[in-house]
């Protein structure tokens, strides 16, 4: 999802950042500053920020406000979220631990943090894998399939990164180690500073989240054309394919291959600077708001156009409901396959359980 998220934003700029990360972050801001203000970019960064802003949302919500209902934590607490009152078997997440996963009030969470630095990063997003089999559509199935491989690859890299951090959360001795898991406060996932090992491996995980949610939002996977209008870029055809999609096997490090992709998927083309007059435009193809039950994924009050044809919106979350909990199995199969069972079961109730010092030995 893309939209306009100032006031959320500040607070995850601004809630919890730990010890160890806010030592860090002064050099590295002041080194961001300098690179900047050497290419001259912080008028472009101020125009590119103040067009964001002024750009309606374009998929699944990150903040409670402007049109949005936080869609992104809603979709990964129906997914993740274990039972009320019930201890994680591995499966789910207990509530502080979701809480970075999914964010929070006054927080974006792991799932949300590609829109606070990633928000032009197209294949953050998967963006522009548009196409249209017409005579003429802008871009070929050829460049559509590439820029959608690219996406997947680059959800891949953060799954991978998730995994390869997560041994962070264990001392050299092997048990948990308490200053590592520590959620006194909420881990900060932003640029990309490195903190306790808990939050490291959450933010691999949840960023690739985020583009896989934003698959079903940006994508016509799953989705009914509108019966009432021809096929075009403005009402291009749909799927209705199930989900979780074989395209986003974020485990197997590997991308799906050209010939894997269906010839009719399309995602949206997305540009701050214009330039989608002529293809299957955002506008046309999002299932971005609307109302998302935490605690059940049962939808209501879809917003956008696309999102209210034959069950559009409800196809997208329950579709993105499956697939974040596909990736979470997927992940804890990936640490036990990198690390071994008894380290990788060890390794992923730290990231599941909040007191994981008592319930990870």
């Amino acid at each position: 999802m893309r939209g306009r998220g100032g006031g959320r934003q500040q607070g995850l700029l601004t809630d919890g950042i730990d010890d160890k990360r806010s030592r860090s972050m002064g050099k590295k801001a002041r080194a961001v500053r300098r690179g900047m203000l050497s290419l001259g970019a912080v008028p472009l960064a101020a125009a590119v920020l103040l067009g964001w802003q002024a750009r309606p949302a374009a998929a699944f919500g990150t903040i409670n406000s402007l049109g949005q209902h936080a869609e992104h934590e809603r979709i990964t607490r129906a997914a993740l979220a274990c039972p009320p009152g019930r201890a994680s078997d591995g499966s789910c997440f207990e509530p502080r631990s979701l809480d970075q996963v999914a964010g929070h009030t006054g927080t974006f969470g792991a799932v949300g943090s590609p829109d606070s630095d990633e928000i032009t990063v197209s294949a953050a997003h998967c963006d522009n894998a548009d196409h249209l089999a017409r005579p003429g559509y802008p871009t070929s199935r050829e460049q559509a399939s590439s820029q959608l491989i690219s996406c997947v690859t680059h959800l891949q890299r953060r799954f991978g990164r998730g995994a390869d951090t997560a041994s962070g959360v264990l001392g050299g001795d092997g048990t948990v180690a308490p200053a590592e898991v520590d959620l006194g406060k909420d881990c900060v996932f932003t640029l990309g500073i490195p903190g306790r090992g808990k939050c490291n491996a959450i933010e691999g995980f949840g960023r690739a989240l985020h583009g896989v949610q934003d698959f079903y939002s940006h994508s016509n996977w799953t989705d009914r054309a509108d019966p009432d209008r021809p096929t075009g870029k403005d009402n291009p055809p749909g799927l209705q394919r199930a989900a979780p999609s074989p395209l986003l096997q974020l485990s197997e490090g590997k991308p799906p291959s050209p010939g894997a992709i269906p010839e009719d998927l399309t995602t949206g083309c997305f540009s701050l600077l214009g330039g989608c007059s002529s293809r299957v435009d955002h506008a046309a193809l999002n299932k971005d708001t609307g109302l998302i039950d935490p605690a059940t994924g049962t939808t209501s009050g879809p917003t956008t156009p696309r999102g209210k044809v034959a069950g559009n919106f409800d196809r997208a979350v329950q579709g993105a409901v499956a697939d974040t909990r596909r990736q979470w199995a997927d992940f804890r199969g990936l640490l036990a396959e990198r690390y071994g069972k008894e380290r990788g079961d060890r390794i992923g109730c730290a990231l599941t359980h909040d007191n994981p010092v008592r319930d990870c030995r």
